[in-house]
């Protein structure tokens, strides 16, 4: 079972692992300006991320996820692409089906994620499937 934190937790952690898809290196400021946050508010939450043993800071403020923060991340990032692809694959301009990927990504249940990526699956197969002659 997911460990469970709160929304604006995950979606620091969230950043953090795109952040370091991107460019390898991540520090607070970096976060702030993903989220566009404050420096003020994201070093509170780093500070308490930190404490809970979900990232790690270095000593020249450099961020990296330890294995309970990785694991919230990836489930996040997993659902956000997979919801935001699905809204585009229904013709939602990518704008909106990312904003509307993070405003879902936190609430659905991980049955009805795991429903939803066997239905699209599905959905991709039949897609994919040569015509039947008729």
């Amino acid at each position: 079972m997911p460990i469970q934190i709160y929304e604006s937790s995950e979606d620091y952690l969230e950043s953090i692992l795109i952040l370091q898809k991107e460019n390898g290196i991540v520090h607070s400021i970096d976060v702030a300006n993903h989220l566009h946050f404050s420096k003020a508010s994201v070093s509170v939450a780093m500070k308490k991320l930190r404490e809970n043993g979900y990232i790690n800071m270095e000593k020249d403020g450099r961020l990296s996820l330890l294995p309970p923060g990785m694991e919230i991340a990836e489930r996040i990032y997993e659902r956000h692409r997979v919801l935001t692809d699905f809204f585009v694959s229904i013709g939602i301009d990518q704008e909106t089906a990312a904003k509307d990927a993070c405003k879902i990504e936190h609430d659905l249940s991980d049955i009805t994620f795991q429903k939803l990526k066997e239905a699209i699956a599905k959905m991709q197969e039949s897609l994919m499937a040569p015509a039947s002659p008729q």
